[in-house]
């Protein structure tokens, strides 16, 4: 399944997406999409539902995040050999894992807002892993059990907060805007096998990144392990996985960062398009 919420910021209803690529109401069987909708018992339940009971969403409705209470926003760094190649670091040995804040959350197609004072803002496509089962101490063999599903996900960075100011690289990338969701949380029997996705990013119509998922250093199942050792994950959680090369700040001879007016969209395979206009900050 494909599930959505969608309408204006803060009045969001819950959807779907049916075969024929068509928005339909779920507003009349869930209140909404929430982390309680994750479970493999809930989302059995909701996949039983026949789809053309459903009422169809006429026009165009803004999608929100996909998900209503999204509880821990987390991400891992370095994650592509692809990429760390392009930004000159060695890959890691162990997974990098840095929080997003929550308040970065943002619609797909929602304005990205550039922090006051920026000079180095930077985009980046990942996969979003949503945990739909308590997760502590999970064996990589047990760890895509505990997956509900897969989401597109923008990790917007400012490069000199994140590398520049001293810290943890967290302050580079929770500003507000920065953590654009969705369109669709697409169930985890949809996506047969999540190392096999083709992603890309453009700017302003030219292409900057593409890749695979295949060239990940830490796959989804060692990732979703790895953290489970250090927090408990819960359903509702988010862990975005890393990008591959093509950021801005890999651009050469000179990186090339975000400007008010810049057009981002993007895309992974199965899990849908995001579009994307920067603006300058704005209180």
């Amino acid at each position: 399944m494909k599930l959505v919420r969608y309408g204006a910021k803060g009045k969001e209803k819950p959807g779907l997406i049916d075969k024929e690529g068509r928005l339909r109401d779920l507003s009349g069987v869930v209140p909404d999409i929430t982390s309680a909708q994750l479970s493999s018992a809930a989302l059995a339940k909701l996949a039983k539902i026949k789809t053309s009971t459903l009422p169809l969403v006429k026009g165009k409705p803004r999608y929100g995040v996909p998900l209503a209470d999204v509880g821990k926003f987390l991400a891992i760094g370095l994650n592509y050999s692809d990429h760390a190649a392009e930004a000159g670091m060695p890959c890691p040995k162990e997974p990098i894992i840095f929080f997003k804040a929550d308040t970065s959350l943002s619609g797909p197609n929602d304005p990205v807002m550039l922090p006051k004072g920026s000079k180095k803002s930077d985009w980046e496509v990942e996969l979003g892993v949503v945990i739909g089962k308590k997760a502590r101490y999970v064996t990589k063999k047990d760890a895509l059990k505990h997956v509900a599903g897969y989401c597109l996900i923008n990790d917007v960075s400012e490069r000199e907060y994140q590398l520049e100011r001293g810290g943890t690289w967290d302050k580079g990338k929770g500003c507000d805007t920065f953590g654009p969701v969705g369109p669709w949380l697409v169930t985890a029997d949809e996506i047969k096998d999540p190392q096999k996705l083709g992603m890309w990013l453009d700017v302003n119509g030219k292409r900057f990144q593409t890749g695979t998922t295949k060239t990940m250093i830490f796959d989804v199942q060692t990732i979703v392990s790895y953290v489970s050792e250090f927090m408990t994950l819960m359903p509702g959680d988010i862990i975005t996985t890393g990008t591959p090369p093509g950021v801005g700040m890999g651009v050469k001879p000179k990186p090339r960062y975000l400007k008010a007016g810049d057009v981002m969209t993007l895309g992974i395979d199965g899990l849908g398009e995001q579009r994307q206009e920067v603006v300058a900050f704005k209180k």
